[in-house]
């Protein structure tokens, strides 16, 4: 089978080709003009800043996979390959036990106050006064989404011995059954009852600003809030109020309400994306220098296995497709 992949990192060539050793390889984006090198290819392999419209479509006669590294379809005309008979496939999931080991490396930073601990000992003051931390063991965690990141962070909280509450519109029996998670009726419940609560949900207009003045003022007071999913779950000013009023004790964001819309996490990593024109924006917020707040980068997907993991589903979806067992279709 014929193959071009776009977009391709020197690494990432160099992992495919183990693969697919005479595979043509382009670390830019495809263009009209690059159709002429691959006119004969039969699948075709790109990230989310090729388009592939109408035009190029027709431009490539021979083309019967579209295997995108992305999660998402939008830079693809799924009614013009379906019209063809080209087939599309996708990396539904790649990083669930990523994101939640990152929720929980910000949570055990705030529980056990590993910042300001690193920070003194850099300085050679070992005073232990205001580092007390405390345990996991026995607290309750609340978790706002209970799909496939959320089934990974309910994992990970049972071994650390914590009560598991979790609320989502789909209810899954096997939390309850493996983990003891309860779900609760509504979201001011588990927030009335969490000790900590993190958010895996998307962002759409149903749960822009999901977390709230009002939800909030139900909040356990001296609760932890975390955020690995996307910023505008969370009302800033709401946040800031909270965390001035001490109703919450501290919050772990990897994500921020002002960074630039994007449909995949990899395009921070894409040397497409502008980081500097968002850094400037969040660079004077007060969450950024609240003494209550951890802030990363969004680098909660970000590890060489769930990066790796995007190849693997990328030459599985390709491999399949050869053998007429294709999976991870639009």
């Amino acid at each position: 089978m014929k193959i071009a992949f776009f977009e391709v990192e020197n690494w990432e060539e160099e992992y495919l080709k183990k693969f697919f050793p005479k595979a043509k390889f382009f670390q830019s984006r495809l263009t009209t003009r690059k159709i002429k090198r691959i006119k004969d290819i039969e699948a075709l392999s790109v990230f989310i800043y090729s388009q592939i419209d109408q035009k190029k479509i027709e431009a490539l006669p021979n083309l019967k996979l579209i295997a995108t590294r992305s999660t998402g379809f939008d830079h693809i005309d799924l009614e013009i390959c379906q019209q063809k008979g080209i087939r599309v496939a996708n990396v539904s999931t790649y990083g669930e036990n990523t994101v939640a080991e990152h929720a929980f490396a910000l949570i055990l930073a705030l529980s056990r106050k590993i910042i300001p601990s690193v920070e003194r000992g850099k300085s050679a003051d070992f005073n232990l006064h205001g580092l007390r931390g405390f345990d996991l063991k026995d607290k309750t965690i609340g978790i706002v989404g209970t799909g496939n990141i959320g089934e990974h962070v309910a994992r990970i909280a049972y071994g650390f011995e914590m009560k598991i509450l979790g609320f989502d519109l789909k209810h899954n029996s096997e939390l309850t059954r493996k983990y003891g998670l309860r779900y609760t009726k509504t979201l001011p419940i588990l927030f009335a009852y969490s000790d900590i609560i993190t958010l895996h949900l998307p962002l759409n207009e149903h749960t822009q600003h999901i977390v709230n003045k009002t939800l909030l003022e139900h909040t356990k007071h001296g609760a932890y809030l975390i955020n690995t999913a996307r910023g505008g779950l969370i009302d800033s000013e709401a946040l800031i109020w909270a965390l001035d009023n001490n109703i919450l004790e501290g919050a772990g964001l990897d994500v921020l309400e002002e960074e630039p819309l994007i449909s995949e996490e990899r395009e921070l990593l894409h040397k497409n994306i502008e980081i500097s024109s968002y850094r400037d924006v969040m660079a004077d917020q007060i969450l950024l220098r609240h003494p209550k707040v951890i802030v990363t980068p969004h680098n909660a997907f970000n590890s060489e296995e769930a990066l790796r993991r995007i190849l693997d589903t990328t030459v599985s979806n390709i491999k399949n497709f050869q053998h007429h067992h294709p999976r991870n279709l639009a």
